[in-house]
């Protein structure tokens, strides 16, 4: 009876398959096989294939033998090589006749016309491989080595040379046939495995797979049948979270083929660390079983008794879950084996493959959020642009940073007593990033709230436009361009990390300033809008926010700036064919984008290097600006690939311009002004041109101010890489990237030991070092489990700060049910298709029209916006960048979801409504449960909370409510 031969698509990496030559001596592939240039070469024992043998034996026969040299209990069996089937295929006159049938890749030919060429093409090879009888010469080989084996009852196993591979299981692609006794009948059982590399399946996944059909061969294992009281599949990875320290067993009564196919509930086991400790178990209602008959296996019930009875018991379950983690060790990679136990409880394995695709490891979900110390918690301000988990190397800097630069903003507003040590700091739960205020500090600070008005608001106050314009950005450039001028390569390890602390501070103190304008750019909105809808709007009259568009901003001249690049490309035939055939992550490395140095000599079209400088001049200018501040994260000025996927897609004629746009939005907003002064009387007229005149001067502000954070992080992450390259040159950890993983005093102590520190002093001991390659492994692996959590907007939870969350930039309320509340904050409804983007990596996955479904989105963001027909954010505001931007380009918003990337999916039809603040995620007519709604018409914080409790920034904080 044939089968799928195990292979059920099952994920991970590593492969015994391609890593290394054969545990013991040569095997056939090496040798030319037992007996070369005789028949014997066309069978051989297991024993005589390791892992490098794939070319003779396949990837399942070379996985096994491996595993037959290596003392594993394998069913004794022989192969059929690959030789036998070339030399078979050969003298019945096949080969030609097969690839002749092997239909071509057509690209534009449709998948139903595709499967069926397969299909048809599959059926014509099956009957020219399993007409005519194996030649005789072979058939005599194989006969022999099955009368050695005891010519009893075995399973004839496929084991192709493109299977069981790094990144391609090939799973499912060829038969199994079980219980064949037999000389006759097992010749006919090889001659259908040999067909069954030419299923249209197998055809099919080759060709996604690039592999040419010329290329493939297929060899044959004839083993032994066990005759199983139980079997199933084990993998010794979680194919879903990657942990390598958990072993996942499926079982179930008789052979394993109901397993395989699908046919039965399994008992599912869960067995973690080092111990084998079993943590989970599941006894399901096994119904049916693979039983043997006369002539081959059928499905027959499962007696009443067993059906609900456990397969494994926990002794049984760690012996089979140490078999696992010793065939995983052997082959040093995650392995999906198939395994079965006989009527006397032994266990034999019947295949081992790579777990292919294995996703890195994910650590537990916090679901608990315990505070470090007292005090109050928000994620608010700065913290809006650090949507994940902070890496270690960050959050040891950004703290103090942040603590300092904020000290000395209140104590310069409020005096030196308003603020005390321990009163404000910026500290992680489970990785999050929190400001923290104490108590009594914020008490403090909030008594002294009109004095904190007075200096953000005065004249000559430590805030405001002004003081932003004249020293802030100044003074935070200068401590860039002196690092800029530094030889990195010349600078000792410990200053090298001194800059990097100094850095990240001037950031700090330069947000800490542009956080100053943020009230005043929310309070001259909310009082116009205010004033507006109350004394001047009416019926069909644009909102406020509407009067408040097509100004002139620092994202939108970046956007303009890039248009310019592409549409000068454009006008170059030559190298706008080039651009848009080659992919981005090519065209940044053949053109040096982003890095000194010349273009590849690859590169020769037309234009290319002019593009180069023109693009290079956009990064030199605009280049800084942050998709996440945590300088773990890529900026445009070293990885430009996503502004050349803009680049790209402006190169269709089709296009928005970016000017055109903005050319309508300004005839829009000041023919609705005309048309509103003229109708209401003078003195409504007087204090609507005050209000809208303060309004429109502020809000480009702060979308100037915010785009500028990251003057430092291009500089920065070249000195960190500096740092990481030194630790990989120490044997330290394994990418520069790593770096981002350690703490300052692990680098230090790595590079001093290496003598890689300071010529002024030994620096920190040796004896401090740590092994980093462990731990920068397990925290990546807790960073990846933090992030999947939604962390809290307020902390501690349970308490009366909890009615502070209607003021907070993302909803706290448990959002369950098929539509997502958040802050409606640009009007309009839109149903698309959504695109959750993680970052930059992700931009090129947007298809225009599309609904943008991010946690944020900052300045460096915009240029997708031409291409979003909607945005969804977890995080943010009505004066966000997301709300601002999307106003700018006419699309709904809905914002502060607090879940929208984890409760909606790529390629999801959501609805996205603007106006009441509601994503629907199933059918909007549809019944839904109630759920609160934030308006926009309210006061919101956006970071205001914050900064309203340092005292300077109080007016950002403003009243709300909920609606149902």
């Amino acid at each position: 009876m044939a089968v799928d031969d195990r292979d059920d698509g099952s994920t991970g990496d590593g492969g015994p398959a391609q890593d290394g030559g054969p545990a013991q001596g040569g095997g056939p592939a090496q040798g030319g096989g037992p007996a070369q240039g005789g028949g014997e070469r066309w069978t051989a024992p297991l024993s005589a294939f390791g892992r490098a043998d794939v070319s003779a034996a396949g990837g399942k026969a070379a996985n096994l033998g491996e595993l037959v040299r290596a003392g594993l209990p394998v069913p004794d069996g022989f192969v059929v090589t690959t030789a036998a089937y070339d030399d078979a295929i050969e003298a019945l006159g096949l080969r030609s006749r097969i690839l002749a049938l092997v239909p071509a890749t057509a690209p534009a030919a449709t998948d139903d016309d595709r499967d069926s060429a397969y299909a048809t093409a599959a059926q014509a090879i099956a009957e020219l491989v399993t007409t005519p009888p194996v030649p005789v010469e072979v058939a005599a080989r194989i006969a022999a080595a099955y009368r050695d084996l005891g010519e009893g009852p075995v399973a004839v196993r496929s084991s192709a040379t493109a299977e069981d591979l790094v990144g391609a299981s090939f799973a499912g692609q060829q038969d199994t046939y079980l219980n064949v006794t037999g000389t006759a009948a097992v010749l006919d059982a090889v001659r259908r495995c040999w067909a069954s590399l030419w299923t249209a399946r197998a055809m099919a996944y080759r060709a996604r797979q690039g592999i040419d059909p010329a290329d493939v061969q297929l060899a044959v294992v004839v083993q032994h049948l066990v005759d199983a009281s139980a079997a199933g599949v084990m993998f010794t990875a979680d194919p879903s979270t990657g942990r390598r320290d958990t072993v996942l067993i499926s079982a179930a009564w008789g052979l394993g083929e109901a397993v395989v196919g699908g046919s039965v509930d399994t008992d599912q086991l869960t067995l973690t660390g080092p111990e084998l400790t079993l943590t989970q178990r599941q006894t399901a209602d096994k119904a049916v079983q693979t039983v043997r008959t006369a002539d081959g296996t059928t499905e027959a019930p499962v007696p009443g008794e067993r059906r609900r009875a456990e397969v494994l018991d926990d002794r049984s379950a760690r012996e089979l879950a140490g078999l696992g983690r010793r065939i995983a060790d052997h082959f040093g990679a995650p392995q999906d084996i198939e395994w079965a136990r006989d009527a006397a409880g032994a266990f034999t394995i019947l295949q081992s493959r790579p777990v292919t695709a294995l996703p890195d490891p994910v650590g537990p979900v916090p679901t608990a959020w315990p505070v470090p110390e007292p005090g109050w918690y928000f994620r608010v301000s700065i913290v809006e642009q650090l949507p994940d988990p902070l890496t270690p190397l960050f959050a040891e800097l950004i703290d103090p940073a942040v603590t300092s630069s904020l000290t000395s903003l209140v104590t310069q507003v409020l005096g030196p007593d308003a603020i005390r040590p321990g009163d404000i700091g910026l500290p992680t739960v489970n990785g999050y990033a929190y400001y923290r205020y104490s108590s009594s500090g914020m008490l403090r600070m909030l008594r002294s709230t009109p004095r904190a008005l007075r200096g953000a608001y005065g004249r000559h106050g430590v805030g405001g436009r002004e003081r932003w314009e004249t020293v802030a950005r100044p003074a935070y450039q200068a401590i860039v361009d002196a690092w800029v001028a530094h030889d990195l390569t010349q600078l000792s390890a410990d200053e090298l990390l001194a800059g990097v602390a100094e850095l990240v501070e001037a950031g700090a103190t330069y947000y800490t300033a542009v956080q100053t304008i943020v009230p005043i750019a929310a309070t001259a909105e909310i009082a116009l809008t205010r004033y507006y809808d109350a004394f001047v709007r009416r019926d069909g009259d644009p909102p406020a926010s509407g009067l408040l568009v097509g100004f002139d901003s620092e994202p939108i001249r970046a956007e303009r700036s890039l248009w310019d690049v592409a549409r000068w490309a454009r006008d170059q035939p030559e190298l706008a064919a080039w651009l848009t055939a080659t992919p981005s992550a090519e065209v940044v490395a053949g053109l040096a984008l982003g890095r000194p140095g010349p273009l590849t000599t690859a590169v020769l079209t037309p234009g290319a290097e002019e593009f180069a400088q023109r693009f290079q001049q956009h990064l030199d200018t605009y280049g800084h600006a942050v998709y996440n501040l945590d300088v773990a994260n890529p900026v445009p000025a070293d990885d430009p690939a996503p502004l050349v996927d803009s680049v790209r897609l402006w190169l269709d004629a089709g296009a928005t311009d970016p000017y055109e746009r903005q050319r309508r939005l300004q005839q829009k907003r000041d023919a609705a002004t005309v048309v509103i002064r003229r109708r209401i009387d003078p003195l409504r007229r007087s204090t609507f041109d005050t209000l809208l005149r303060h309004a429109q001067a502020i809000a480009p502000v702060r979308e100037d101010a915010l785009a500028d954070v990251g003057l430092a992080w291009p500089q920065l992450r070249r000195m960190l890489a500096e740092l990481g390259a030194r630790l990989v040159a120490a044997d330290a950890v394994e990418e520069m990237d790593d770096v981002y993983w350690c703490r300052r005093a692990e680098i230090a102590a790595v590079l001093a030991a290496s003598g890689a520190w300071s010529e002024s002093g030994p620096g920190p001991s040796a004896d401090e070092r740590a092994d980093l390659l462990p731990v920068v492994a397990d925290r990546r692996e807790r960073w990846r489990g933090q992030r999947r959590a939604t962390p809290p907007q307020l902390l501690p939870q349970g308490t009366w700060m909890d009615r502070l969350g209607a003021w907070m930039p993302a909803t706290t309320a448990d959002q369950t049910g098929d539509v997502l509340t958040g802050i409606g904050a640009s009007s309009g409804r839109v149903t698309a298709t959504a695109r959750v983007l993680t970052g930059p990596a992700d931009f090129a996955q947007l298809r225009p029209g599309e609904v943008l479904v991010a946690a944020i989105t900052t300045p460096a963001w915009t240029s997708l916006f031409a291409r979003a027909g909607a945005v969804v954010t977890d995080i943010g505001g009505p004066l966000s960048h997301s709300s601002i931007v999307a106003r700018e380009y006419g699309i709904p918003a809905v914002l502060g979801t607090a879940v929208g990337t984890r409760r909606i999916t790529s390629g999801q039809q959501i609805t996205v409504d603007g106006d009441q603040g509601r994503v629907y995620l199933a059918d909007p007519g549809a019944a839904v449960s109630p759920v609160g709604h934030r308006r926009l018409n309210r006061w919101l914080i956006t970071g205001g909370v914050a900064a309203a409790a340092a005292g300077a920034l109080a007016v950002a904080v403003a009243r709300g409510r909920r609606t149902t």
